[in-house]
């Protein structure tokens, strides 16, 4: 039996996620993550997509049975400490999902309600959005919203200013999460703030807009950037570590956008370079 409370030297993540052929988003995104940030990376997939850096041109969801045989085998085998869990098609998927993960719990859950890809194409329908609100967020740790899927989240209106974002945090608190990052890219201006919820209170993580349109799959590999830092945590780390983890994500997301022009991958919105540190 795997003691669950041990932190192994090098900790096993996985994605739950949908598959991107350009490599830039989805599980392919959170895979290099993972790998860059030193876990051990593994996946289990929710959909098959047709999508490049141009867009998004199909998407074939993975049925629920696929996906209940895909984490059994999984998780019976392999000790997970923390999960990624993305792209979520529909409610049956989402307590599929959720069954795995209660009978396998996990330290870390982090969500990253996939809903709009960049391109604006929508990837799930109302009822996914449904079953990502009330079946997924309260099982995750930390969710990781921009502003439109917030906005989803709330049946509301996207936020147009640091304002209106911290008027979102009651809301978003209420769906149960311990924390919520809520990304703030879609914002004007020169900066690219978030808003960090904590259970104790919340603080802005500032950042200067890069000029990069190479943006495709940055909610993909942040929230797996989080999940690989709260992996190297031990259950029940107190809320200074876990801000830092969050922290360290983002700093490292911001270096890859920063160095994102050295691949020139597609004709569309490039992808970051994962391996920045590395290549």
């Amino acid at each position: 039996m795997t003691d669950s409370s041990a932190v192994p030297s090098i900790p096993h993540v996985l994605t739950i996620a949908g598959s991107d052929p350009s490599g830039g988003a989805g599980l392919q995104a959170d895979l290099k993550t993972f790998s860059a940030l030193g876990a051990y990376g593994t996946s289990v997939v929710t959909a098959l997509t047709a999508q490049s850096t141009r867009g998004v041109t199909g998407v074939h969801p993975v049925p629920a049975p696929v996906i209940a045989e895909q984490l059994a085998t999984l998780l019976d085998d392999v000790h997970i400490d923390a999960v990624k869990i993305g792209m979520v098609a529909d409610r049956e998927v989402a307590e599929t999902i959720a069954a795995a993960l209660r009978r396998h719990r996990p330290r870390w859950i982090v969500l990253d309600p996939v809903m709009v890809a960049k391109s604006g194409d929508p990837l799930v329908d109302a009822a996914g959005i449904q079953a990502v609100r009330e079946v997924l967020v309260p099982l995750s740790d930390v969710i990781t919203p921009n502003l439109p899927e917030a906005a989803v989240l709330l049946d509301g209106e996207v936020p147009k200013s640091p304002d209106a974002m911290e008027a979102m945090l009651p809301g978003l608190k209420a769906l149960k999460a311990p924390y919520v990052l809520l990304k703030g890219g879609h914002l004007d201006g020169t900066d690219c703030p978030d808003l960090l919820a904590t259970p104790t209170g919340s603080a802005w993580l500032p950042a200067p807009r890069l000029a990069t349109d190479n943006l495709h799959g940055t909610g993909c590999t942040l929230s797996s950037a989080i999940a690989a830092r709260l992996a190297r945590l031990p259950g029940g780390a107190p809320e200074a570590d876990i801000v830092e983890a969050i922290g360290e994500a983002k700093r490292w997301l911001h270096a890859a956008l920063a160095a994102s022009h050295r691949l020139q991958v597609g004709k569309g919105r490039g992808p970051v370079h994962h391996f920045h540190a590395w290549w």
